[in-house]
């Protein structure tokens, strides 16, 4: 009895549902998303919701995964496109080497002047390589003016060695006292130079050599010396600055007589001996 009672129940109630349009739901699925509600069957169009112009059933607990699997396939379409393409460059590429391609542009970008020419602007050509050239000039005429320069310094410096050479010389020649060998030196040197043969002569305002007292040797260092015993007595050890000198040997010692003015500029060791071997102070 109670079996059959519960089979009259389970017909009831497919019945119920077949009856109701709820059958429907269990005979066909149903989709999430549709155009129109008017393809539905007429029980279930209660069960969607409009959205975005879409119809979409509205159910708890189950995603919308339309627009996922749009984007995917466009991504797999997209993956599927690069591959083919891909295997279509390397086939048209596959006996190009990367490396020697890289060269060979890098070769052709750098050469300006033929990408000028191959568009026609020869003018624009001949402009840049006078350009060119005209720097590299200046640059060598820098570096040549550079070198000369440095040339000039080290000749100078020769020239005035010699020079100073000279100068020497003719000081201990003339006698001078060592101590006024730097003063004779430096007053040389603004009066003499060094001529074609590497004497040491003065130039007039002509820039030729001014002569000596006979008009024939060029004037130099030991006649100018001579001429400052007078200028520069001081120069010279007492008895040999000409003013009045005993025997002119040289030296404070073999003096009978000297001016008051050269007698001043001794030094004092020199004053001493100097009066002591009996020299005399005249004004």
């Amino acid at each position: 009895m109670e079996a059959f009672v519960g089979g009259l129940w389970e017909v009831v109630y497919v019945t119920f549902f077949a009856l109701s349009g709820y059958g429907l739901l269990l005979a066909a699925p149903l989709a999430l998303v549709v155009d129109k509600v008017d393809v539905l069957p007429e029980a279930v169009r209660g069960l969607y919701v409009e959205k975005d112009g879409k119809f979409h059933l509205d159910v708890d607990g189950i995603e919308d995964t339309s627009g996922l699997k749009s984007a995917l396939e466009k991504e797999r379409a997209a993956a599927r496109s690069a591959a083919a393409t891909i295997k279509a460059l390397e086939t048209k590429f596959k006996d190009v080497d990367p490396e020697q391609y890289r060269k060979l542009n890098s070769l052709i970008n750098s050469n300006e002047e033929t990408r000028l020419i191959s568009e026609g602007k020869v003018d624009e050509v001949i402009t840049k390589r006078t350009e060119k050239l005209r720097q590299e000039h200046v640059k060598q005429l820098e570096e040549a003016t550079k070198a000369t320069k440095a040339e000039q310094e080290k000749t100078g410096k020769y020239k005035q060695r010699v020079l100073d050479n000279h100068i020497r010389a003719a000081a201990i020649k003339a006698g001078l006292h060592p101590h006024a060998i730097d003063d004779a030196l430096f007053r040389a040197r603004t009066i003499f130079t060094l001529d074609e043969e590497g004497d040491a002569v003065q130039l007039g305002a002509d820039g030729k050599p001014v002569y000596g007292k006979d008009g024939k040797t060029p004037f130099g260092p030991l006649e100018w010396l001579e001429t400052m015993k007078e200028a520069a007595p001081h120069w010279f050890p007492a008895g040999s600055s000409g003013g009045g000198a005993g025997n002119g040997a040289g030296g404070a010692g073999s003096a009978k007589t000297v001016k008051r003015t050269a007698f001043e500029k001794m030094a004092p060791a020199e004053r001493t001996k100097f009066l002591k071997d009996g020299g005399k102070v005249i004004d």
